[in-house]
């Protein structure tokens, strides 16, 4: 096989990758699933799009190897099909942030208040969580939680946070964490306990980046 032959045959592999990923929703659905596995009913829910949709979204990454299947009881489950996928995703990311600015716009105007608040980067946290000064609130679903977080949190859903602030202390910093850089949650119960009076900040980022940074993690069967 010569040169050209070998490199004709070979970039269209990684082209695969690449088409894969070259799509707005599978690109969201690629983010839902680096918090947790997930079925193709609540990946359309979280997605606003139809079953069939996300069906077909799921085959395109299937096809390139990006993501599996397996079958719980009646229900199939979609996970990534490996930690480098997730890499992958924060990586494009991070060249998107980057060279666009568009994103940097975009986060000031729709999340203007984050701004106005204190934020803890990844660093500080786990300087903090040695000692027993701050309160770690996973403000993600309970499933997310569940499937893997960061060790010493405590999960509270944001859509169940205001119902339970008698669990939270009023005399030591809260740091809320949620999907990542660009999820809302946590930005939303930061805004929620400053408002009634909590000493509280966000967390730079969130789950997905201090995984990938190698970080102490608790995992769904045993801590990693």
């Amino acid at each position: 096989m010569s040169h050209r032959e070998f490199k004709d045959r070979l970039y269209p592999q990684f082209a695969r990758v690449a088409q894969a990923l070259a799509n707005d929703k599978r690109l969201e659905i690629v983010d839902l699933l680096a918090q947790a596995p997930r079925n193709v009913d609540a990946l359309a829910a979280e997605t606003g799009q139809s079953v069939a949709n996300i069906s077909q979204h799921l085959q395109t990454l299937r096809a390139a190897r990006l993501v599996e299947a397996e079958r719980r009881g009646t229900k199939v489950f979609y996970r990534l099909a490996s930690p480098a996928v997730a890499r992958l995703w924060l990586t494009l990311r991070s060249v998107g942030e980057e060279r666009l600015p568009e994103i940097d716009a975009l986060v000031r105007e729709y999340i203007p208040r984050r701004a106005g608040h204190r934020t803890v980067t990844r660093g500080e946290a786990a300087s903090l969580l040695a000692g027993d000064g701050v309160v770690l609130l996973d403000v993600r679903p309970g499933i997310e939680f569940e499937s893997g977080h960061i060790p010493g949190a405590v999960n509270i859903p944001l859509d169940e946070l205001a119902e339970r602030l008698g669990e939270l202390p009023r005399d030591r910093l809260i740091v809320t964490y949620c999907r990542g850089e660009y999820c809302q949650f946590a930005d939303d119960a930061v805004a929620l306990l400053d408002e009634r009076g909590f000493q509280v900040a966000r967390l730079d980022g969130g789950w997905p980046e201090w995984r990938e940074e190698g970080r102490e993690v608790s995992l769904a069967g045993g801590k990693a």
